[in-house]
């Protein structure tokens, strides 16, 4: 069933992509050879105005091949035959159609579950929240200056810049339909730490990020494991988990942690860890969903998008820079897996909870898929993209037989890494 689900959803997306590059070329006027949905030998096909849709056994990829994209011939009704501009347009029309169907699809998750507004939770006595004013139930507007709207993206934020101690963080927020603005200076302080993140919300207490060096991470635990119970307390949602470690902080003493992986059970024994961090005093809310109207979901649809594309963008950043590393990549296989604990987890909350959490899923894909191909790499739409915009601002393309060349090693290249992709997602799971 999860290998089914992972089909259709990467079919559908594989689909919008591609058929923005369609629709575009046929406005152009270029021959499109064939439109085809999947790899490799076709399963079934038919001919219908000059060009071949087929379904292909490999549901990993499709194509839109047109008639002289991929040579130096410029006949009638060839790619190369168009002005710069139209191939511009139909090289980014893929691209853009999966950021069309990623809010198509927050339209459909925001109006079924809502969204995680940016509220305050608690505030830590004596700490630097409190000293700033900040209160439970406040709204969080900016940090620093960068708009928030959803609590995800302050712990975006702060993944992404973490805060340090005496360096004052600006933050703006609403109180009872009033806008205020205050200074926080995060503290050192010691805690103990089991070195994960997850999301204190209503649904199931999915395992969101490791800590390298810390003891769940040394103990095997993997990001997408499901935790189910904690020194033999069952937790069935992120806020029961939220609400033991508020009655039991950690301490010194060995905790046992029970969590679900691929429908398996395993339990874990480790004894946390004391560091020493910085605190900002305050927490806030990290998925519980309020409704909102119709014009809220389109308007929080909008930045369901900007915010996967933003996120997107700062995880390639902290690959590049070192803050994250391969293991934190998912390919094919680990997504599967992800959506086999994703469907097993919240099929007891009931048909609601499972869509829309796999509709997140799909929103993230897609978005990360646009982002992907306008990455100016060869043989994705973002090289070819440098090399129209380079034509476009010379006047005339750069040699095409060299353009090839740089498409085919960067096509190598792309194939070495969804290799070591479906290594990496194999050694995860295993």
């Amino acid at each position: 069933m999860s290998i089914l689900i992972a089909i259709i959803i990467f079919g559908l997306i594989i689909f919008f992509h591609e058929l923005g590059h369609f629709l575009l070329a046929k406005k152009a006027g270029i021959t499109v050879t064939e439109f085809s949905i999947g790899m490799g030998p076709r399963i079934a096909s038919f001919v219908k105005g000059g060009t071949r849709y087929s379904l292909k056994i490999l549901p990993i990829g499709g194509s839109c091949m047109m008639l002289g994209e991929d040579d130096v011939t410029e006949q009638e009704g060839s790619f190369n035959s168009k002005n710069v501009w139209e191939r511009i347009s139909v090289i980014v029309a893929g691209p853009f159609f999966n950021f069309i169907l990623a809010f198509l699809l927050s339209l459909v998750m925001v109006g079924l579950m809502g969204y995680d507004p940016a509220v305050v939770t608690s505030v830590t006595e004596g700490q630097a929240a409190e000293s700033a004013g900040l209160q439970s139930g406040d709204v969080i507007t900016k940090i620093d200056g960068h708009k928030v709207v959803f609590g995800r993206e302050v712990a975006l934020y702060f993944m992404t810049d973490p805060a340090v101690a005496g360096e004052t963080i600006e933050v703006e927020y609403e109180r009872d339909g009033k806008s205020y603005a205050t200074t926080l200076v995060p503290e050192n302080i010691q805690s103990y730490k089991l070195g994960f993140g997850y999301t204190a919300n209503d649904s199931y207490v999915e395992v969101g990020s490791l800590v390298e060096g810390y003891p769940l991470a040394e103990a095997g635990m993997q990001a997408g494991d499901v935790i189910t119970a904690i020194n033999g307390v069952s937790v069935s949602t992120g806020k029961e988990l939220e609400a033991y470690f508020s009655e039991n902080p950690l301490g010194s003493e060995a905790v046992t942690i029970t969590y679900v992986r691929n429908s398996l059970d395993y339990d874990i024994t480790v004894t946390p860890k004391m560091v020493e961090g910085v605190s900002v005093g305050f927490t806030y809310n990290t998925g519980g969903t309020v409704k909102t109207d119709a014009l809220g979901v389109i308007k929080y649809s909008f930045y369901e998008v900007k915010y996967v594309i933003t996120s997107t963008f700062k995880s390639l950043g902290m690959l590049f820079t070192g803050k994250a590393n391969t293991s934190d990549m998912a390919g094919p296989v680990r997504i599967v897996s992800e959506l086999n604990n994703t469907v097993e987890v919240t099929k007891s909350y009931g048909i609601v909870t499972v869509i829309g959490n796999l509709l997140s899923w799909a929103i993230l894909i897609s978005a990360n898929l646009g982002v992907m191909n306008l990455l100016p790499i060869p043989a994705l739409d973002g090289g070819r993209l440098v090399f129209l915009l380079i034509e476009a601002f010379r006047g005339k393309p750069i040699d095409r037989e060299k353009e090839g060349y740089v498409h085919m090693i960067g096509f190598i290249l792309l194939m070495a890494l969804m290799v070591f992709v479906f290594y990496n997602d194999i050694r995860n799971i295993f």
